[in-house]
């Protein structure tokens, strides 16, 4: 069989092996009046997906297909799906399904939908399994399909339709602009992105790493103060209750200084958390009393969050700093294992498609 019946893809089948892949074909979900089919031409590497193959997070759901940063063009529609033809250049993000009944999705355009279903490693409610970008096509609503502009190369914006958003999204929902003073912890997959989003957004950027050595790369992303918290004494001193609210990257929590970060914020200042590290953080509940400082957390974006960075990217001539591999698998070995590793700068984007599936 072929498609539309069946679609090809690499699966990973055992955590115990989790950077090794199988070409596999399998059977996509129910094509609904509402859905769209996507020929994948490039997809991102995520480290949500090496969370979720070695089962850092919880067991998959093996085998499981990973990848939710996806660009591809349509190949089909649904009856009801509107504003998308064949042939046009998409993207598909990290969530790709919600009822769109419940007040959440009508009144908010959320993906905070409680019945919402992730790209991949999960099941629809009608039973069907959910698989993700490291594929030959994707089936998927068209509210979590996005048009693609035509300034924004498909190798360099695959990575913005995970990571992107999720550094977005809590940029813009807690006022990001002109007079913020905003702090990224990290400098990685997620960080890089939030510095250049709270540059084009005109805030004053503060960048926090444990050492230097990633300084020159913060300096060329946008940042306007870079602060080495391993190594630059009194740093949380030096600059107590300037910020505004920080947003956290970072993939570990070991060392974490969690005392440190809330003291620069000011009164009422929020530290959001986008990061998701397996290992928990060490909160004091001191912590929050002289400056009254919330912690928080962001997941993803809406549509409407989605469709204006793709256009300030585009504005503002964003584009992530990313390593191609080939989708294969010795591709797909070496991206999990260097992102599990953090050796990589700053994000994979997977190519060759049409040599992986003909």
């Amino acid at each position: 069989m072929a498609y539309p019946d069946t679609f090809e893809g690499f699966a990973v089948t055992d955590t115990a092996k989790w950077s090794t892949t199988k070409k596999i074909e399998f059977t996509p979900k129910r094509f609904q009046e509402h859905d769209i089919d996507v020929k994948i031409h490039a997809c991102g590497i995520c480290g949500s997906d090496v969370h979720t193959v070695c089962g850092g997070w919880a067991k998959p759901d093996l085998p499981v297909i990973p990848g939710h940063e996806i660009v591809g063009e349509v190949v089909r529609v649904g009856p009801k799906v509107k504003g998308f033809e064949i042939g046009q250049r998409v993207g598909v993000g990290a969530q790709v399904w919600a009822c769109l009944e419940c007040d959440t999705c009508k009144d908010n355009n959320e993906t905070y939908c409680p019945q919402w279903v992730d790209t991949y490693n999960a099941t629809y409610p009608d039973g069907d399994k959910a698989w993700g970008g490291y594929s030959s096509h994707i089936r998927v609503h068209d509210h979590f399909v996005f048009p693609i502009p035509d300034e924004l190369p498909t190798n360099a914006v695959a990575p913005m339709l995970c990571a992107g958003i999720t550094t977005y999204s809590p940029l813009v929902r807690n006022g990001a602009g002109p007079g913020k003073k905003v702090g990224i912890i990290g400098i990685g997959g997620l960080g890089h992105f939030a510095i250049m989003w709270a540059r084009a957004l005109g805030c004053e950027v503060y960048t926090f790493s444990r050492t230097h050595s990633k300084e020159a790369d913060a300096k060329k992303l946008g940042t306007d103060h870079f602060i080495a918290t391993w190594e630059d004494k009194d740093w949380a001193k030096k600059i107590g209750r300037k910020l505004d609210f920080i947003i956290s990257c970072g993939n570990s929590a070991t060392n974490f200084d969690m005392d440190g970060y809330l003291s620069v914020l000011k009164v009422h200042g929020k530290l959001i958390s986008v990061g998701l590290p397996e290992e928990p953080f060490t909160l004091s509940a001191g912590s929050f009393i002289k400056n009254g400082c919330y912690l928080g957390s962001s997941h993803l974006g809406n549509r409407q969050e989605m469709l204006d960075m793709l256009k300030l990217a585009a504005d503002k001539g964003i584009g992530s700093w990313y390593e191609e591999l080939p989708i294969s698998e010795e591709g797909l070995k070496e991206g999990l294992e260097r992102c599990h590793n953090n050796d990589v700068k700053y994000r994979f984007t997977l190519t060759g498609y049409d040599k992986a599936f003909k």
